[in-house]
This record gives C-alpha cells, structure tokens and sequence, in this order.
C-alpha cells in the first residue's frame, strides 16, 4: 500500500490521572512538551482535550488557545484537532474552542451510553457545532460509536451541513457503546465506503484493545490513534508491535508505518 498511515495521538483525554501513570500530561505545558515528543517519534494529528490544574476537564477557550499556540510553534505541520466532548462541559461551552480555528474538531453526530452514564449529543447541539465548524473552516471528524452516527454524518454532509469528503474515527470497546468485534469493523468501514467513497477513517480501540484496532485499521488501510486517553497502561506484547512498526516493520498484511 502507496497512502501513508496517518497517526493521531490522543494525548490525555477527560479521564486519565497521574494516578493511573504519571506520565499522563495534565498542564499546558506538559500537554505541548509531550505532543512535541510524539510529533518527534511521528504522530501527525494531535487530538487534544484541556484539562484544569487539578486535572478535571475543562472546555476553557483559554486555556485551549495557549495550547494551540504551543503546538503550532513545537510542532510545525501537525494537525491539531480539539476534542468538543462530553465530559468536558455542557451544551454550547463544548464548542467554546471552535473560533480559534484549529484544523479540525470532533464531532459526534448523536448519543450512546457510555459506562455510567448517557454521552449525550442532542440533534440541536450537533447542528450547532457543525455549524461553528463550517464558519470558521474547521474540519470535523465524525466521532462514532455506533452505526446511527455513520448515517447521520453522511445526511449532514450531503445538505452541505458538513463541508469536504467525511473524516471518520470508529470507537471500539467503551462499555455498553460499540463492542470490539472483527465482524462489525468490517461491516462498518464497508457501509462508509459505500455511503461515503471519498471518505476517510481511524480506529480507536480502548484499554487493551488499543493496539487491536491499530492493527485492524492497517489491514485494511485506513489510519491509527494511540496515546493514554484511551490506553494508560500499555502491555508488553503492545510495546513489542510498536518497537517493530518503528524499526520499519511489518504486520501480517504487509502494511508498512
């Protein structure tokens, strides 16, 4: 295969604590110097969420906007995409970081149970942020966890609500949401590709699944997520198919990083 893998890093996430692994960047500043770090070992797309200084998330434009000045001066050409989730606010102040005009934004087009509670994302609240995205060129990418979400993007880009060929991220192994299951992975990336040809697409697996969708989603060509949002304890076997993939190394398609 010719098309370069894209790597996004998930860099810390709503959740993750020091608690859990103390390389885990909470600060600003920590937040730039490890993105750098993984920019530097060959991430290409940094998906950022903002924490406070106790770690809780935030939706703070601010906050957001020291980031995004961090990143583009240490990490020239790396894709900055802001997360717009959930946990880190409520109603229209997840989108507060939109008019910064980073590359891209997430976006996911409907609503899921997560493990304790409902990820909600009401038609009305996605219309709007989709919205904010198109006015100030910001691309989405279509966070689904669930098929529905496919379908939805797919409405909303072809009545120009989202603008350009879709750019999607399947998430796989959050409790009660999409299971990790071979079968549907397949099922879904050929349901895009034929709703939405020109469309583009990333597995993200959680916990130990992480690597799982890493080596689905070269299989059949499409791009990977790491980083310790959704993973902050990787394994041994993890860390062995990462050394390889680094030394130019291939999985068992023949996929090339």
């Amino acid at each position: 295969m010719t098309t370069p893998c894209i790597i996004t890093v998930a860099i810390t996430g709503s959740l993750p604590q020091k608690s859990d692994n103390p390389a885990v960047p909470i600060t600003v500043s920590e937040q730039i110097e490890s993105t750098q770090a993984a920019f530097e070992a060959g991430a290409t797309l940094v998906h950022a969420h903002m924490r406070k200084d106790d770690g809780s998330p935030t939706s703070d434009p601010e906050r957001f906007r020291r980031l995004v000045e961090g990143l583009r001066k240490h990490c020239p050409g790396m894709v900055i995409q802001l997360s717009t989730g959930g946990r880190s606010g409520a109603g229209r102040e997840r989108g507060g970081m939109i008019p910064l005009k980073p590359d891209m934004c997430s976006l996911s087009t409907g609503s899921c149970n997560f493990p304790t509670r409902v990820y909600e994302n009401s038609p009305d609240l996605v219309e709007w942020l989709a919205s904010e995205m198109r006015t100030y060129g910001v691309k989405p990418e279509i966070e689904a966890f669930d098929l529905s979400m496919i379908f939805k993007a797919v409405e909303m880009q072809k009545v120009d609500k989202i603008r350009g060929s879709l750019h999607v991220q399947f998430v796989m192994g959050v409790k009660n949401a999409m299971p990790v299951d071979r079968e549907v992975f397949d099922f879904y990336i050929a349901t895009l590709k034929r709703l939405a040809p020109d469309a583009t697409w990333t597995g993200a697996g959680i916990g130990r699944d992480q690597i799982t969708l890493n080596r689905w989603s070269l299989e059949l060509g499409g791009h990977c997520r790491t980083g310790l949002e959704d993973n902050v304890c990787p394994s041994a076997d993890d860390l062995r198919l990462i050394r390889r993939f680094e030394k130019g190394g291939s999985g068992s398609s023949g996929v090339r990083v």
